[in-house]
């Protein structure tokens, strides 16, 4: 399918962006291609507000190509040198910004910029109050296609030795403003600084990645240390009661950070048309969700709160939702396998935890109520909360952690079996179940011989 293209003059290149940004908010561009928008000599249409919003989809300032001229006046209406605030305290925030690219040209050539600075700085450097021309651009597109694959002609002074320098250098010329005034000196010097800023604030999800490895071999030893002494790493940080628990924050707080930051960057800018996520990502994601969303989990139950999953971060949802998306038969361990290596596993459902605190808080309501409605539908959650465990533990896909002397899944147990024993759930419970626990056969689980 061939891409949209959308194109205005003047007021009519200012229609056409409204209806592009429009067109944008209604697109899946994972599935779909791009729009691409080129306005010809039109005026701005938003302030930083706007420019913001834009920026907050990375995709969508690439589908905007914005034409102008030195001599065009349509695109300086709204500036501030057109315009000028009448009082010293209007804000610079209020004034009309720029956003995607805009192709500046002149009689010396055509260069191309995305800083909005700089093209405000050119707007209101090349505004000239004498004999504004509205611009023809027949002529500029066709020198275009002439000169699609060329030789650079431009002469600089032999002084700049510095690459970036001259680069930068070539691209303000283009614009028509002389070499050696001192506007464009300023303008070259604004260019460099903030094109060096940026290089330094660029996110590199591949080099943090290894910075994140290191975090997790720090919670990987936490876990390791807890299980030896029989609660597990969820129930340890539940508790709260080590000095080491408070620690695990400087290595869970980073990890939160560069997840949340890096699943909003491929949510909005898929990587590939069918994949959202590059298979060394989700598997290193896959590996934090397993293991720092119990974490949170346990933090949310310690707090006396209830119903996590009602609530549940947007980032944890999409990791697994990405994961789902991405499960090929070769890439699904068979059961043999997930039966050696049960010992050294995480939980796959990153949210057993809260499905335990909530069969917990029923057995609570259970003993606690008389009224029918209520103990029935109590009843109900427990027999699916059962079933859901049963699954789990025929998988192989629940760590043998859950089944540690001091873990809440042993609490609930011990809740549960006085239900039962009190004839409370009647025969509507798990026979499978609780011969496994009653019978203690769950210790089998870890060696792969349930």
């Amino acid at each position: 399918m061939k891409p949209l293209i959308i194109t205005g003059h003047g007021l009519g290149g200012s229609v056409a962006s409204l209806f592009t940004l429009w067109l944008l908010s209604k697109l899946d561009l994972s599935k779909n291609k791009r729009p691409l928008c080129v306005t010809f000599g039109s005026p701005l249409i938003g302030d930083e507000d706007l420019r913001e919003a834009i920026l907050q989809y990375s995709a969508w300032n690439s589908c905007f190509l914005h034409v102008v001229s030195a001599q065009d006046p349509l695109p300086r209406v709204l500036t501030s040198t057109h315009n000028p605030p009448s009082t010293e305290s209007t804000s610079r925030t209020n004034e009309y910004k720029p956003f995607g690219t805009f192709m500046l040209c002149s009689e010396l050539g055509f260069t191309c910029f995305e800083d909005p600075e700089f093209i405000l700085e050119f707007l209101k450097s090349t505004y000239s109050e004498v004999s504004p021309q509205f611009l023809d651009f027949k002529p500029v597109v066709e020198q275009l296609k002439l000169k699609a694959i060329c030789e650079d002609k431009t002469r600089l002074d032999g002084s700049i030795s510095d690459p970036l320098l001259a680069g930068i250098t070539v691209q303000v010329l283009a614009t028509g403003l002389a070499q050696n005034s001192d506007m464009i000196g300023a303008l070259i010097t604004k260019v460099k600084r903030e094109s060096t800023i940026l290089k330094t604030q660029v996110f590199d999800p591949s080099k943090e990645l290894n910075e994140m490895k290191i975090n997790m071999a720090q919670l990987e030893w936490y876990k390791k240390t807890f299980k030896d002494g029989g609660i597990g790493y969820y129930d340890s940080y539940r508790n709260g009661s080590f000095t080491s628990d408070q620690d695990v924050e400087k290595f869970k707080k980073p990890l939160t950070l560069y997840w949340e930051k890096l699943v909003d960057e491929v949510e909005k800018k898929p990587q590939k048309e069918g994949a959202s996520f590059r298979t060394r990502w989700l598997f290193a994601g896959t590996n934090y969700r397993r293991m720092i969303e119990p974490l949170d989990i346990a933090a949310f139950y310690r707090d006396g709160h209830t119903d996590y999953l009602k609530g549940r971060p947007k980032h944890y949802k999409l990791l697994e939702e990405w994961l789902n998306d991405d499960k090929r038969p070769e890439s699904i361990p068979n059961i043999n396998s997930k039966k050696k290596n049960v010992e050294a596993s995480l939980t796959e459902d990153s949210c057993f935890w809260a499905h335990v605190e909530e069969a917990r808080i029923s057995c609570k309501l259970l003993i606690q109520n008389n009224e029918s409605s209520i103990v029935e539908r109590q009843k109900s959650k427990l027999n699916e909360f059962e079933g859901y465990v049963l699954g789990l533990l025929s998988n192989y896909a629940v760590s043998p952690e859950i089944f540690l002397p001091k873990s809440s899944f042993m609490g609930w147990w011990k809740e549960y079996e006085e239900i039962i024993d009190k004839g409370i759930m009647g025969t509507f419970y798990s026979l499978q179940l609780t011969d496994l626990m009653k019978t203690r056969r769950y210790r089998d689980y870890a060696t792969g011989s349930l």
